[in-house]
């Protein structure tokens, strides 16, 4: 199996950092984001080897089928809010740049990483009296340019920078200006460095995917490409060399995520995998028997079903904070498992794992450890979870997007119906109820969710959205029913389009769909009288209201 080839994009702080990774794996080229302080030599060679070859050789096929691996092509430096001009100015160290540059690894610098480059090789930066933000126009000035080849001679771009290029470095060529004649783009061919001062990530750019491609496949000659059956191979190697002789718990929601990393984790372990069903009580109508009656029958996995509701309702009860829900959720559900953990061990079973689906996006939104960036929110089984864990975690897609997770699950044999199924957040419905968690309004989403995904599907929309739900409101309206004046809840619901869950734009329903799904919540569950349609995009908004 040849070595997957490797784009490795290097966080300065900016808020576009993710959507580099995002539109390099739309490519199927793999990528990954690192602080721009990472040792990029220690890195490859973690990257680049397998832990145990003799381990790799043993799953099934040829000798070369379980060898993992990564070779390094090419180099992004992102944008950032610093100036180079400042004293401490994020900067990539003499080792890494010496390293790239003996290596002959191409560099390409975006907006701040524009600036660094022209900086690390001798160029002058200053603060410019003009500040190029939102929609700019740009003019092609060098024709035969390798990174602007087939954008034409005039296009717009997505602008965001206040310091400008005085003067450039030694064989460094101009390829484009601005109206504002600032300068735009440089390569040095020669040297394989190449800059945009403009963000290329961005769907507000012209060109933009066309200005990745020239780099990704024309400059850094990215040929071996992303490939799900070799990422369950390596995986699967990983994961059996991991737990050894040991047992690993799932913790098995019934989500796409978790549900794929089970049937994951079963080729690579078997039966010392055990998959817990907890019950938190803040599940979907009749999940949890839907969970239990499909895993055992279709699937055969040890499964162990715990009913926890009581005890996580009880934590929850008077909690409003949505980062507080988070927190006890996480804290609680690792409890669970680690009892159930400690029962095993009675058992003579060695518990020493616990598998999470973790998706890329949690990671970049819940952690700063990518760089300077800017922590949106923390999820349950990120930032959620307690310092201390009796168990070591395995999330097998902590570097994967949903739409890579739902390629390993076809790969795996899950039926589409099941891996096309929306995502669902691990605070389940906690986090959809704005306000005190009591039974009465949970059993008043679970009622609204049911007709709300039952519409979906019964008009065949339920496939054409990424996500869709319903969201309880901590308000009550006035209300006209019958011949009588009610005050009752208000249900917002939900539903947008997306390809990662980075990104989300709200879906257009026909107001026949939205006027007939009202009157069916409104009159077949007691306890609301009003239904409102959220319109926002992500961003500024979120897809989840908490």
């Amino acid at each position: 199996m040849k070595k997957t080839d490797l784009i490795l994009i290097l966080d300065f702080g900016s808020q576009y950092t993710q959507l580099i990774a995002r539109r390099t794996r739309e490519k199927k080229v793999y990528s990954e984001i690192q602080p721009y302080n990472i040792d990029i030599k220690s890195y490859l060679q973690e990257k680049t080897s397998f832990p145990d070859q003799k381990i790799a050789q043993r799953v099934p096929g040829s000798k070369e089928e379980g060898k993992a691996g990564y070779e390094l092509k090419g180099v992004i430096l992102s944008g950032g809010p610093s100036s180079v001009l400042d004293k401490d100015s994020p900067i990539l160290s003499e080792d890494n740049y010496n390293f790239l540059i003996k290596n002959n690894i191409p560099i390409l610098g975006i907006c701040y990483g524009l600036q660094l480059l022209t900086y690390l090789n001798g160029g002058k930066i200053h603060k410019s009296n003009v500040r190029e933000y939102g929609h700019t126009r740009i003019k092609v000035i060098k024709t035969n340019s390798v990174l602007l080849k087939g954008t034409g001679k005039t296009f717009s771009v997505w602008m965001s920078h206040g310091d400008s290029i005085d003067r450039l470095p030694e064989d460094f060529q101009p390829t484009s200006k601005s109206t504002n004649n600032i300068l735009s783009s440089f390569e040095s061919t020669q040297r394989k460095l190449y800059g945009l001062q403009f963000h290329p990530e961005v769907m507000h750019t012209e060109n933009g995917k066309k200005i990745l491609d020239n780099y990704l496949f024309n400059v850094c000659k990215v040929k071996n490409l992303f490939r799900a059956e070799s990422f369950i191979k390596s995986k699967i190697v990983e994961i059996r060399e991991k737990v050894r002789d040991g047992y690993a718990i799932c913790a098995l929601s019934g989500g796409v995520d978790s549900s794929v990393a089970a049937i994951l984790v079963q080729k690579a372990i078997g039966k010392k995998l055990i998959c817990i069903h907890i019950d938190n009580g803040l599940m979907r109508k009749d999940e949890s028997k839907k969970v239990i009656s499909l895993f055992k029958k279709s699937f055969n996995l040890n499964l162990k079903f715990v009913d926890a509701g009581k005890l996580f309702l009880k934590r929850l009860n008077k909690i409003t904070d949505p980062e507080k829900k988070r927190k006890i959720i996480g804290k609680t559900f690792i409890e669970v498992f680690e009892k159930e953990a400690e029962k095993l061990e009675k058992k003579n079973k060695k518990i020493k794992y616990l598998i999470q689906g973790t998706l890329y996006p949690d990671v970049i939104e819940s952690v700063s450890f990518k760089g300077p960036s800017v922590t949106i929110k923390s999820h349950h089984n990120v930032g959620g979870l307690p310092e201390k864990m009796n168990l070591k975690l395995i999330e097998p897609f902590r570097e994967l997007f949903k739409d890579e997770v739902r390629e390993i699950g076809k790969k795996l044999k899950l039926t589409l119906n099941f891996i096309n199924r929306h995502p669902f957040p691990g605070p389940g419905l906690a986090v959809r109820i704005l306000g005190d968690i009591t039974k009465e309004r949970l059993n008043i989403l679970r009622e609204v969710d049911d007709i709300y995904m039952s519409e979906l599907k019964h008009f065949d929309l339920y496939n054409s959205i990424w996500q869709a739900f319903a969201v309880l409101l901590p308000v009550k309206t006035v209300g006209v029913m019958g011949d009588e004046r009610s005050y009752e809840n208000v249900i917002a619901l939900r539903a947008v389009t997306s390809t990662d869950g980075m990104t989300a734009d709200f879906y257009g329903f026909e107001k026949d769909f939205l006027t007939g799904v009202s009157n069916k919540i409104i009159n077949g569950v007691k306890g609301v009288n009003r239904v409102v349609y959220d319109i926002s995009s992500k961003p500024p908004a979120t897809i989840e209201w908490e």
